[in-house]
């Protein structure tokens, strides 16, 4: 064998690579982001991190359970490192930007610690440590480093690089619009991960959108960490905001359905709904976190709003957007939580009926003002029965309403086989899984050969999570033995 296909061989031995993505919608795009630049430099997705000669974990620090599930993937891939010394590992997202030295404390055998913001720089970096040169951190600026405009540029994305295998799937795609959060809300570490609230340039967003679209998606979910506070100034000093970039993402051919999360109540304004209800692409399904039902607790929280100022928002959408679903999180055990201000969490949730919520217990999150200045002085027992009775309100009343939807049909946008269905061999009749525009699952059986298509599904039964139901058949009508 001739020595430049000995050295053609080895190159496309070191370039396949693993990534596991741990948290929100946000790390799954930067995943797709990273994933379509390693592409371009030749190498190939593996699925298990045995195949990989590159691994990296994609990570979360919103909760101490997403950092501490990463640390034991760290921990177990260990002894492969030990064996194969070659094989390189890379931590990257927020904790990564969080953490930094202390990863490599942590788990000493990681050869590269990567920011949010310096994503684009994955392959630079991989072949930084092939050449010898050691351990490779890169991390976005702190916000007491350098001037607002310096910090912001530290922590832009790469994003229009894409890569379609790793969408969620080949019709959908998630889209962000904005990176970064103001709020600073005390529990959360996101503006020191994510840096300073920056929108992209609707020309940037739209022009992406009509790739998208030409590229078979039907459905966007437009993302940022509070997406409708959306706002862009452009050359002319005009500003885009949310409701004006949904006008112009509205008459994109091919494009069906406009989703977008995560929402800021305080921004989810009367114009913005107007826009949403006139607008037949932009799905009237809202995420809009409350977190308690509390003053007292939304004040230890900084969240900037009172739980009357909720209301109103809650009930702007009831008046405009009367057919619209709405979704929630809550935090239970945050600092100095009673008991009293835990039961009206649980009055909130039994007003507003939301379609689901994401109920977390709270885990002191190191460098945020409730770290640093409020006790964790919830017992874990308490956070855990509260968690637990919570979710046990918002599930029963997510089935009620479901139960309401038995006997009508649903628009469902197909995704493709559900977990069950995926265990059912090639050409049988597998369950299917899909969501209306409302954001509800619906699960059916029929053929995978339905994924990407608009169906009607007859609703016959529900549990709290899931609409089930049957594809909707049209009887032929025979008029003169003429059918």
């Amino acid at each position: 064998m001739s020595p430049c296909i000995n050295c053609l061989n080895m190159e496309q031995m070191n370039k396949r690579v693993y990534i596991k993505t741990v948290g929100c919608q946000m790390n799954v795009l930067d995943s797709e982001m990273v994933i379509a630049d390693l592409k371009r430099h030749g190498y190939t997705v593996v699925d298990t991190p045995k195949e990989a000669d590159c691994i990296f974990y994609n990570t979360c620090s919103v909760r101490e359970h997403a950092e501490e599930k990463i640390y034991s993937a760290l921990g177990k891939i260990r002894q492969t490192k030990e064996q194969q010394p070659d094989k390189l590992i890379g931590v990257m997202g927020c904790m990564a930007q969080k953490d930094q030295e202390i990863v490599f404390k942590r788990a000493p055998y990681v050869d590269m610690v990567i920011g949010p913001g310096q994503l684009h720089r994955v392959p630079d970096l991989i072949e930084i440590v092939r050449a010898g040169e050691g351990r490779q951190m890169a991390v976005s600026l702190k916000r007491n480093e350098g001037t607002q405009a310096v910090i912001a540029r530290s922590h832009e994305t790469f994003d229009p690089l894409r890569d379609p295998s790793m969408r969620p799937t080949p019709f959908q795609a998630y889209l962000r619009i904005q990176i970064g959060c103001d709020k600073f809300c005390t529990y959360c570490v996101v503006p020191n991960t994510r840096g300073p609230e920056q929108g992209r340039s609707p020309q940037q967003i739209v022009s992406e959108a009509q790739i998208l679209a030409e590229q078979g998606c039907r459905e966007i979910t437009l993302l940022g960490q509070t997406v409708n506070s959306y706002k862009f100034k452009n050359e002319d000093g005009t500003i885009t905001d949310m409701a004006s970039l949904l006008e112009q993402l509205q008459p994109i051919e091919g494009l069906e359905r406009i989703k977008f999360v995560t929402n800021y109540p305080k921004d989810m304004t009367e114009r913005l709904l107007c826009t949403i209800r006139d607008l037949p692409k932009v799905s009237p399904y809202l995420h809009v976190p409350a977190q308690s039902g509390s003053d007292v607790v939304l004040k230890r929280m900084k969240r900037g709003y009172t739980v009357s100022d909720y209301m109103e928002m809650f009930e702007r959408i009831e008046r405009i957007l009367p057919e619209a679903a709405i979704s929630s999180d809550f935090i239970v055990g945050f600092s100095g939580e009673t008991e009293e201000d835990f039961q009206k969490t649980i009055k909130l949730v039994e007003r507003c009926r939301f379609k689901n919520s994401f109920i977390f217990q709270y885990s002191e999150r190191p460098g945020t003002k409730a770290a640093d200045r409020l006790p964790d002085d919830i017992p874990r027992e308490v956070k855990t029965r509260r968690n637990n009775e919570l979710l046990a309100v918002q599930d029963a009343i997510a089935k009620e309403d479901n139960q309401k939807l038995i006997g009508q049909t649903v628009d469902v946008l197909v995704e493709g086989p559900s977990k069950k269905g995926l265990k059912s061999p090639e050409g049988a009749v597998v369950q299917m899984t899909g969501r209306t525009h409302c954001d509800r699952i619906v699960v059916f059986d029929g053929n995978r050969r339905q994924a990407g298509q608009f169906m009607k599904i007859h609703v016959d039964d529900c549990s709290s999570h899931t609409l089930v139901g049957r594809v909707e058949t049209v009887d032929v009508v025979t008029i003169g033995g003429l059918a």
